[in-house]
């Protein structure tokens, strides 16, 4: 049987590095933006066939970067994986869209909703939301749009970008991820996922800042 085709994607960003020359992706973003344009490509023609076709580039600039140093717009995480998409000639095939206010994978879910860069889309088996990342990040994805977008199991489709992750970065996120679980447990609305994530986010500074002391 032939596994459904997802012909809307979602693509994680991944951190934007400024250097002498302006911002650019970091490497795993590049990585994901590739997987996503492979992806596509490899599936041109359900693409050309879709209704709606889309691919939506999530990200603003990391949580760990004060908001006073984030980048200019357009050089943004979505921003900078749009541009790459389009000069790669991802727009022939489908609408692109960047989400650029996120600063956390959950926001990425909740703010490409919120934006309305998913309406006119149902997602099932049939019609799958793809999932666009590293296979690392894809596990901590897939549960938080189990909370953000109520969608599970084969109403996601995961595109995985090709791995270059340390061991210890494969720890921090299965530390991250594990954290994820118990923080938003008994947690289900949009809103409240995000309240959750703000008292989570202070309660990890001022322990921080216990520590240093």
């Amino acid at each position: 049987m032939t596994s459904p085709t997802a012909t809307v994607l979602l693509v994680f960003g991944c951190g934007v590095v400024a250097d002498g020359h302006g911002h650019r992706l970091t490497a795993e973003g590049e990585a994901r933006t590739r997987a996503a344009v492979a992806y596509v490509t490899a599936h041109a023609a359900e693409f050309r066939r879709a209704a709606l076709p889309r691919v939506v580039f999530t990200g603003g600039w990391p949580l760990g970067i004060p908001e006073a140093a984030c980048p200019p717009a357009g050089c943004r995480e979505a921003d900078l994986m749009l541009a790459r998409a389009r000069a790669a000639g991802l727009d022939r095939y489908a609408d692109l869209h960047a989400e650029t206010r996120s600063r956390t994978t959950l926001q990425n879910l909740v703010h490409t909703v919120e934006d309305g860069l998913l309406a006119g889309h149902e997602f099932d088996p049939a019609r799958p939301l793809g999932l666009v990342s590293h296979p690392w990040h894809l596990p901590r994805i897939r549960f938080l749009a189990g909370k953000a977008l109520r969608l599970s199991g084969a109403a996601l489709l995961e595109v995985a970008a090709a791995d270059t992750a340390t061991g210890r970065a494969r720890r921090r996120e299965r530390v991250i991820r594990a954290a994820a679980r118990l923080g938003y447990l008994g947690v289900h609305t949009p809103a409240g996922l995000l309240r959750r994530e703000r008292g989570i986010a202070r309660s990890a500074r001022l322990l921080s800042g216990w520590t240093r002391r």
